[in-house]
C-alpha cells in the first residue's frame, strides 16, 4: 500500500478472498473494503503505523467482500522502503472469521440461557451486583422483578417435557414484548425469570408488572389441539442507596413472589421488611431448613449414572455418583430443586460431606460392588474446593472405611477451578499424590479454559453436553468437540462426552477419538443398588 492506503500490489489469493481479480484490486483504496464501524480503527492504525515505522503493528478488523460477505481478518503491518527509498505499508491479513465465530458462540453461550435465549441466571447475578454498586454511587433507583408461572406444572405433566419447553420459548418473547428495550429479561430456571428496570421508580415498575401479568394471563398456549391458560406471580424489590447486596435483593424479590403465591397467585407483590410472610419464608431459604434437615436424617438418596468406553472392550464399573432428595411423601426430588440454593446458601459443603460420607460407607459395606469397581466419580462444589477443612475430611473417610484411592475420581467445574486457581491446584495435588484421579467438568464453557488447562494437573476431561449433543447437525459444535478432544490428548488427558443421546452421536464421538461417553443414549441415572 502507498501512504494514502492506495493498493499497489496483491497477492492472487488475497484477491480470491475478496472476490476480485489482482487487477482491478491494484489502485484502489484498501478503505473501500473497510467495514463501515471499522473504518475510523482503520484510520487510526495507519496513523500509528506512519509515526512508528520501526515497530510491526497489529489490527483485527472487519473486510467487507465483492460479494457483500463480510470476513474477519487479523491484519499485521510495518513500514517498508522499496528501492527508490519511498516508504510503503506492507500488509498481511489472515481470515479469523471462524476464530471470532467460536468466540461469540461461547461468549453467548455462557451468558444466555440455551432454551429460551434470554439472559441467564450467572449473568442476570452480574446485572444486579452491577445496578446495585451504581445505586450506592449515584443513589440511582432501579427495581428487580421476580416471575415465577403459575400452573406451569400442568402443561408439564399433561403434555410432556417439550410441550414445557415450547410455552417457555413463546412466553419469553411474550414477556420481552412488555419490558423497555434497556431492562434485562433473563430465565432463572425452570419456569421462573427475573427482569431489571434500571432507573425506574417502584410506581412506574408496579405498573410494567401488571402489563406483565395481564400479557400472560391473556397468552393462550395450544398442544395438540389443547390450549391451556399460564398466570404469573411477580415479586418486586427495590434498588436504592439502601438496599443490602446483590444475594440480599434476589432473595427480597424472590420472597415477594412467594408472598404473591401464598396469597392466591396471579398477582405482583412488592417487599417490604415488615412484612411477615416474607421473613417467614423466603424462596429458596425454605431449602436451607430443608438440606439440613436431609443431612442428618438421611433424606437424600444416592445415584450414579454410567460412564463407558467408547472404544474399548467395557472395563469395570465406571459411573458418576449423583444425589437425589426425598420428601415426606416419598417422592424422589432431582438436584436442580436443591442445589442452587445450597450452592447460594453455603449448603454445598456439607451436602458434599454426606455424599461422600455415605459412599464410601456404601463401597465398604458392598464388597462385590467394590470388587467390579474400576471408577467412581465424586462431584465437589466451589465451596468444597475452597474450603481448607475438605482435604482432611477425604483423608478421615478413606482412612476410615479403607477405600481404595485409585477407584475415587473427583469432578470440579472448572469455574470452580480457576475462582481460586492457586489453592485448586493444590488441592488436586494433594489427592493426587494419594492416588485419586480428578476431572474438569463442562469442560469449554469459560471463555478461558485452554488458557487454565495447562495449570490444572486434572486426568479427564469433561466436554461441556451443550457442545455435544448437536454435533450431528452444528459444524461449530462438531469442531469444539474435535479441538478439545485433540487438545486434550496432546496433554496426557482422557475426554468424556456429557449429554450422548443417542447411537449415531455415540459413533460420531468413537470417530473422533473421544475416550468415554455418558448421557442418556447410554444409561439414565439409577439408584447406587441398580448399577
Amino acid at each position: 500500500l502507498d501512504m494514502q492506503g492506495q493498493i499497489i500490489s496483491v497477492n492472487r489469493f488475497g484477491a480470491r478472498q475478496l472476490g476480485l481479480s489482482v487487477e482491478e484490486l491494484q489502485g484502489c483504496s484498501i478503505f473501500n473494503f473497510a467495514h463501515p464501524e471499522d473504518i475510523s480503527n482503520c484510520n487510526q492504525f495507519f496513523q500509528i503505523c506512519r509515526n512508528h515505522p520501526e515497530q510491526v503493528h497489529k489490527l483485527e478488523s472487519r473486510i467487507i467482500c465483492r460479494n457483500g460477505n463480510i470476513i474477519w481478518a487479523r491484519e499485521t503491518a510495518r513500514l517498508v522502503k522499496d528501492e527508490n527509498n519511498r516508504p510503503h505499508l506492507l500488509l498481511v491479513c489472515e481470515d479469523i472469521t471462524e476464530t471470532r465465530r467460536l468466540s461469540e458462540k461461547i461468549a453467548y453461550q455462557a451468558s444466555h440461557d440455551e432454551l429460551t435465549g434470554l439472559v441467564n441466571r450467572r449473568q442476570f447475578d452480574i446485572h444486579i451486583q452491577n445496578l446495585v454498586l451504581e445505586a450506592q454511587a449515584n443513589d440511582s433507583y432501579h427495581v428487580l422483578c421476580y416471575l415465577d408461572l403459575d400452573q406451569f406444572k400442568i402443561v408439564n405433566d399433561t403434555c410432556g417435557h417439550l410441550a414445557g419447553d415450547e410455552l417457555l420459548r413463546q412466553l419469553g418473547e411474550v414477556l420481552r414484548q412488555q419490558v423497555r428495550r434497556m431492562d434485562i429479561l433473563a430465565r432463572l430456571g425452570g419456569d421462573e425469570f427475573g427482569i431489571l428496570m434500571s432507573y425506574c421508580s417502584l410506581e412506574q415498575a408496579i405498573i410494567t408488572g401488571e402489563k406483565l401479568r395481564n400479557a400472560v394471563c391473556d397468552f393462550q398456549f395450544a398442544w395438540e389441539n389443547r390450549s391451556f391458560n399460564i398466570g404469573v406471580s411477580i415479586g418486586i424489590a427495590p434498588i436504592n442507596r439502601a438496599c443490602g447486596n446483590a444475594v440480599d435483593v434476589l432473595k427480597e424479590a424472590d420472597a415477594a413472589c412467594y408472598a404473591a403465591k401464598e396469597k392466591g397467585r396471579n398477582r405482583v407483590h412488592i417487599f417490604s421488611p415488615d412484612d411477615e410472610e416474607l421473613t417467614l419464608r423466603q424462596g429458596e431459604m425454605q431449602w436451607v431448613e430443608k438440606i439440613r434437615m436431609g443431612i442428618e436424617q438421611d433424606r437424600f438418596q444416592l445415584f450414579g449414572q454410567l460412564i463407558v468406553p467408547i472404544a474399548a472392550n467395557r472395563g469395570g464399573l465406571h459411573f458418576e455418583t449423583l444425589i437425589r432428595y426425598r420428601d415426606d411423601q416419598g417422592k424422589v426430588i432431582p438436584p436442580g430443586a436443591f442445589l442452587p440454593a445450597a450452592e447460594r446458601y453455603n449448603m454445598a459443603s456439607p451436602l458434599d460431606r454426606w455424599v461422600i460420607s455415605r459412599l464410601f460407607q456404601y463401597l465398604a459395606g458392598t464388597p462385590s460392588f467394590l470388587d467390579r469397581l474400576e471408577m467412581c466419580s465424586v462431584n465437589l462444589s466451589g465451596l468444597s474446593l475452597s474450603d481448607q477443612s475438605m482435604l482432611g475430611f477425604i483423608d478421615e473417610q478413606f482412612q476410615k472405611w479403607q477405600i481404595p484411592t485409585n477407584k475415587i475420581c473427583f469432578e470440579i467445574t472448572e469455574t470452580a477451578a480457576i475462582s481460586n486457581l492457586s489453592y485448586a491446584r493444590q488441592f488436586i495435588d494433594s489427592l493426587r499424590q494419594k492416588g485419586c484421579s480428578f476431572s474438569l467438568d463442562d469442560f469449554g464453557s469459560g471463555l478461558s479454559s485452554f488458557a487454565y488447562l495447562k495449570n490444572l494437573p486434572v486426568d479427564y476431561l469433561k466436554i461441556d453436553g451443550l457442545f455435544v449433543k448437536d454435533i450431528l447437525d452444528d459444524r461449530v459444535d462438531l469442531t469444539m468437540v474435535k479441538a478439545i478432544n485433540e487438545v486434550a490428548h496432546v496433554m496426557g488427558k482422557k475426554t468424556i462426552a456429557e449429554f450422548v443421546e443417542n447411537q449415531n452421536i455415540f459413533d460420531l464421538l468413537q470417530t473422533l477419538g473421544v475416550n468415554y461417553a455418558q448421557g442418556y443414549g447410554i444409561a439414565k441415572p439409577v439408584p447406587l443398588r441398580e448399577l
